[in-house]
């Protein structure tokens, strides 16, 4: 199997792949990051990118993957969870067991028939069932009884499956949570993972890929989930193969075969008991209390291997993947291997019902039911988008009506050009009102695709209810615009032209939303889509026949015709007169007590911090009930996450907060570093015996968050760098600096890939475990005392997580707290922690104290309980104390180990120690700090002005389509058009630049990186080159080709004009997102933000006729003194040229002055308040970014 780019050296990404899988077998597959697993797992899935080059044959049951449906007989499994993050839990599980068709493929026979038809069938089925049960005297267990009819009830078997797998998966808790993402609080990572897991099991495929399914999962939720598995492949004779990064020894025992991969190929394929036998045979043994997934994952490393070497009267030598491979194939399970395949298939073993032939499981009537519905549930979820819009269009209907109210306009020529001017601002409104699709189409684009490739459902399935159910809402808006803003306008009053002009607008309406959608399904990123969303809007717009009313293709576009009917339903005059115008095993360093900087016996650096100890007592959290929950019977207005939470964490100590998923470990740690942004707390937390003051607290700390948010166009080594340039204190020098930021990568062995751009997360860049790595190097990196890691381990193998684990240790070592919450630890990984903190479901602690020698202080605290059974021999002891600690064993024991905790000497003695460090030590000051930041305010603008200009120079789908834009608009040549539509463009493709960085800088300004003003003014200062580039480039190219007037003050005024209207849509769109919650809202406040700005231009409503009471709005609209500065500058001095105009002849200058309001005299006063918008929005844009913060914790 190879994988190749053109004139490019061909890669094997697989090489010499063989194997069988057989039903009712569960299979492991093992090995590290890059060796090939996850494209195994869809080459047999049928999923490979279609670009790759595949030789070989894959067979289901003797039938080649062409002559079948593979991806709907099989499930993939995948390792990143997307979901939509306004559907529930329940939800989300229940439209996928519909869209896949359970209880559909019970009936092969009539799976291609119509539902009805399965339904009727079934019913007869189920009566022949009672039938033969009365007659041979069987009475049925109820429980069962009721099952078996349930399920042959229409639409309940989904219910009761989605209840089923829900259970299983532990999601029945969060059932009616809101799934969530980065800006909205919902589930857990955790619980996310098990989600995409249960999303595919609901279904009835029997063939199962599982890709990495375990990451953020705890050991005993893991231990649940693969033995639910094992029982599924054992009973249904499903075929399950799983790949896992840290699998538990009673996990991996659970498996019946394993399949051992590096570099790409098989190391290792046969049953599960042969392989420690087939190492031993090649002279490698596991030590005792070590899992045989590690050392299987280990002893392929050439760091690792020698260590495991049971030879040693002979010399050892490196073994190589290949050499591994040759052995295997000549071991006793390769021939057997090898015999097996060399047999044809048996086919009476197989029936041929097993596959699908069908590509869908519901006809197509029902897959557009389904998808009207969950489109219906969608739409109501996001019903404050729609209602702010339908507001916004009642608001600004009301505006246009009142200034071009009926009263002040008369019936002649000039006063027929505001009439066709207003009919075109409606036109132009309703275009500029579908902007908001694109980034909600955008959004839901990556689970439609997912959903699509699994065969859910067709894309036209998923378009036409999207379209059937926006008609209702171009409908309202339409019929909003048309009531306010018809009579008060002064259109003809007859009321079958007031339907017709309703109807008209209600068809663009309707055609531009789904012309945005179709922009969206094509572009796929939100900044290609705004460019050419803007690029679609700007062509309607100039060849509509209002701003260039001639010529042929204006017959072309849609809004030209609907102008034209409007224009002639009013019985409007004519209109064409208007003007032409590295890996470490010493860790890191020791501490010493000097205040300078000293190298130690190694040579490596020692960076001076101060230790200090972190106590808190009867720490509470709450938060407002979901809407979900209470409609489902719970009443209390607020939800309690945390329960009295008291401990300590002390310096050089290693402590592991602990629990099942959902136990509120993350919860706890995000209360204890002050990033919670809602809910109330309660308890008292001290830092070193001091009240916890955030601002200087998030100096001396460092905190490596669940999710990896880094920004995706910094390489590794800049992203690690830059958090040492902001983070560390300004007396280390750029040299020592440097050498700290190569000794954290190299101690996070991420030197090797400090090239590398980030990516973003499951399109481009860096693996999940090398994510994980470098937000461990960003905290790590700065040297602090206190350090709060949130599952580094998750998504990592067990060679990566011991990495980390031996890095983290070897920090905590050194004097500094280090506190992680680490869900499915191997053994060797949970004993190095020296202290252990463990929670149970509902937030409350249920031990507090250290981990002992071999887990002993642990085993022996719960074995002493009444009734918890005993620890086997070799047991992993993290798995077994959340065993024992469960639900379902507290109700088998009728014991609360919350209250027993708190009864207990344990609890006491924590009690009598958090007293003690909750009072300063004598002599010990509070910490103080002379600034905010460590570095001062130039160097952090230089710093951020550092990154922002990485990441501009390699986002060139942001830059280039600016530039490919003023091309077309110098063909287009409408300085109108000019102006107003590159500033949209600019303003669209500004915004989703700006969410996707601002989630990075919630961030680092938590972790009191740098001032929220640095960045804003190094990201507003950014952009000045960049536009100033633009507008370089478009005078040079467009100016002589318009026809402008050559000479060197006109040329200057146009380009100073251009850079000044450029720059504040830049300027507008980065506060419009500061602003708004996500690029959703965001799109509807700036397409707000453009239909006035239109409007109040004072080209479409020139200045004169602006009512006095909104012409304020006209002087506060930055592109009215744009067009007063380009229209004054370029033909201000024609004194002595004169133009027909409305049956009149004036001077230009004269003409400007009457029609416009424009005067040449006010140039200068013009040319500063132009330059001065800008400056406004840019202070604005700092002021929202530090004060406002839209992310809920």
């Amino acid at each position: 199997m190879l994988g190749f780019n053109r004139n490019q050296e061909r890669i094997h990404i697989l090489k010499d792949v063989t194997g069988i899988l057989k039903p009712s077998r569960m299979t492991l597959l093992l090995g590290p990051p890059g060796c090939g697993k996850t494209i195994l797992l869809l080459a047999l899935a049928g999923k490979l990118n279609k670009s790759l080059k595949v030789t070989g044959e894959i067979d289901y049951n003797g039938v080649k993957l062409q002559d079948f449906v593979p991806e709907k007989t099989s499930a993939y499994i995948g390792q990143y969870d997307l979901h939509v993050p306004e559907m529930t839990v329940r939800e989300t599980l229940d439209f996928s067991a519909r869209f896949q068709g359970v209880g559909s493929r019970a009936v092969p026979i009539l799976s291609t028939k119509p539902s009805a038809l399965n339904f009727l069938y079934k019913i007869e089925i189920m009566k022949e069932v009672i039938r033969r049960e009365k007659e041979a005297g069987i009475i049925p267990d109820p429980n069962i009884d009721t099952y078996m009819k349930a399920i042959s009830v229409d639409g309940l078997e989904r219910s009761m499956q989605t209840d089923y797998i829900m259970k299983i998966m532990g999601l029945d808790i969060c059932a009616d949570v809101l799934v969530g993402d980065a800006m909205r609080r919902g589930i857990s990572g955790g619980e996310k993972k098990r989600l995409t897991t249960g999303e595919m099991i609901v279904g009835p495929s029997k063939a199962l890929f599982m890709d990495e399914i375990s990451t953020g999962l705890d050991s005993s939720t893991t231990f649940q989930i693969v033995s639910c598995l094992q029982q599924l492949a054992h009973i249904s004779e499903s075929t399950i193969l799983v790949s896992l990064l840290q699998p538990a020894p009673e996990t991996y025992q659970l498996f019946d075969d394993i399949i051992l991969m590096a570099e790409g190929q098989i190391v290792y394929h046969g049953p599960r008991s042969c392989i420690m036998s087939f190492f031993e045979s090649c002279g490698f043994k596991c030590p005792g209390r070590k899992g045989d997934a590690d050392f299987l994952q280990e002893v392929l490393s050439k760091k690792d291997q020698q260590q495991y070497w049971s030879r040693t009267e002979e010399g050892y030598n490196f073994v190589t993947v290949d050499q591994f491979c040759d052995k295997f194939k000549a071991s006793q399970s390769g021939q057997n291997l090898a015999g097996e395949l060399s047999k044809p298939y048996d086919e009476s073993k197989g029936h041929k019902n097993a596959l699908s032939f069908s590509i869908y499981s519901l006809s197509k009537w029902d897959l557009v039911k389904a998808c009207f519905a969950r489109e219906f549930l969608l739409m109501k979820r996001n019903a404050f988008i729609y209602i702010t819009k339908a507001i916004q269009l009642g608001l600004i209907a009301a505006i246009s009506g009142t200034g071009f109210l009926r009263t002040h306009m008369g019936v002649d020529r000039i006063h027929a050009n505001y009439y066709m001017s207003s009919l075109f601002f409606a036109l132009l409104l309703l275009t500029v009102n579908g902007f908001p699709e694109l980034a909600m189409a955008i959004n839901r684009l990556p689970v439609f695709y997912k959903q699509r490739d699994y065969y859910f459902y067709p894309a036209w399935a998923y378009a036409i209810p999207s379209f059937i159910l926006k008609i209702p809402v171009s409908l309202v808006e339409s019929v909003a615009w048309t009531s306010i803003s018809y009579y008060l306008i002064g259109y003809t009053p007859e009321a079958s032209r007031f339907f017709s002009q309703l109807l008209i607008l209600f068809l663009i309406h309707t055609v531009t939303l789904s012309k945005f959608r179709c922009v969206a399904s094509y572009c796929q990123t939100m900044v290609v889509a705004s460019i050419c969303g803007t690029l679609t809007f700007l062509v309607m717009l100039l060849f509509g026949g209002f701003i260039i009313p001639r010529g042929f293709a204006i017959g072309l576009t849609i809004k030209s015709r609907s102008s034209r009917a409007i224009i002639s339903r009013n019985k409007l005059a004519t209109f064409g007169e208007r003007n032409q115008d590295k890996d470490t095993e010493n860790g890191m360093p020791n501490l010493q007590a000097e205040t300078a900087l000293t190298p130690n016996r190694t040579g490596r650096m020692v960076l001076p911090f101060t230790p200090l100890t972190i106590s808190f007592q009867d720490v509470n959290y709450y938060v407002d009930t979901p809407a979900e929950m209470r409609e489902h019977g719970y009443m209390k207005r607020k939800l309690q996450l945390l329960h009295n939470i008291t401990g300590a964490f002390q310096p050089g100590v290693l402590s592991a907060l602990m629990g099942v998923t959902g136990a509120g470990k993350t919860t706890l740690l995000d209360v204890l570093a002050g990033r919670k942004t809602g809910g109330v707390i309660e308890g008292d937390i001290r830092i070193g015996g001091y009240p916890k003051i955030q601002q200087t607290f998030a100096r001396i700390s460092g905190y490596c968050e669940q999710t990896d948010v880094h920004s995706p166009q910094i390489t590794v080594g800049e992203s690690v760098a830059y958090s040492a340039w902001l983070r560390l204190p300004p007396e280390i020098d750029s040299k020592t600096r440097n050498e700290f930021v190569n000794e954290v990568l190299e101690t996070i062995e991420l030197d090797e890939i400090r090239d590398s751009l980030v990516g973003v997360p499951g399109v481009n860049g860096l693996s999940t475990e090398q994510r994980k790595r470098l937000t461990i190097a960003v905290e790590l990196v700065s040297n602090p005392s206190i350090i709060f890691m949130d599952e580094p381990t998750s998504g990592l193998d067990a060679r990566a997580a011991a990495i980390v684990m031996r890095a983290v240790k070897n920090v905590a070592d050194t004097g500094r707290t280090v506190v992680c919450t680490i869900h499915q630890p191997s053994i060797d990984i949970f004993e190095a922690f020296d202290e252990l903190m463990l929670m149970k479901r509902g937030g409350e602690l249920i031990y507090a104290g250290p981990v002992g020698h071999h887990s002993c202080e642990v085993i022996q605290y719960f074995q002493a309980i009444p009734g918890v059974p005993r620890i086997k021999d070799n047991y992993n002891p993290s798995t077994w104390m959340l065993e024992v600690t469960s639900t379902s064993m507290e109700v088998q024991l009728g014991a609360d180990f919350a209250q027993l905790y708190r009864e207990s000497p344990m609890c006491k003695d924590k009690d009598r120690v958090v007293k003690r460090l909750s009072v300063p030590v004598p002599g010990m000051t509070d910490l103080h700090f002379g600034t905010r930041f460590p570095q001062k305010f130039q160097e952090q603008f230089k710093a951020c002005l550092w990154k922002q200009c990485l990441s501009y120079w390699r986002t060139p789908s942001y830059n280039m389509g600016r530039n490919d834009q003023q091309s077309l608009f110098t063909i287009l040549g409408c300085m109108y058009g000019i102006t107003l539509f590159a500033g949209i463009n600019n303003c669209q493709s500004v915004m989703p630049f700006i969410s996707v960085e601002r989630s990075v800088v919630y961030r680092e300004r938590f972790a009191g990186m740098y001032s929220p003003w640095a960045y804003s003014f190094a990201q507003v200062a950014m952009e000045i080159p960049y536009v100033l580039m633009q507008v370089v480039l478009f005078m040079l190219i467009a100016y002589p080709m318009i026809g402008y007037a050559w000479t060197t003050a006109k040329f200057f005024w146009f380009m100073y004009t251009m850079f000044c209207t450029l720059l504040c849509f830049v300027y507008m769109g980065m506060v419009v997102v500061s602003i708004t919650p996500n690029i959703q809202v965001a799109s509807i406040f700036s397409s707000m933000f453009y239909t006035l700005q239109n409007l109040m231009s004072g080209f479409i409503m020139p200045a004169p006729q602006i009512p006095r009471w909104w012409i304020w709005f006209y002087y506060v609209s930055p592109l009215s003194w744009a067009l007063r500065v380009l229209f004054t500058t370029q033909f201000g001095d024609y004194d002595d040229r004169m133009i027909d105009v409305f049956g009149e002849t004036k001077s230009v200058p004269v003409f400007m002055k009457d029609y416009f309001g424009f005067r040449r005299d006010l140039l200068p006063l013009a040319a500063v308040i132009l330059a001065a918008f800008p400056i406004l929005l840019a202070v604005l844009f700092g002021y929202n970014i530090s004060k406002l913060n839209f992310q809920r914790r």
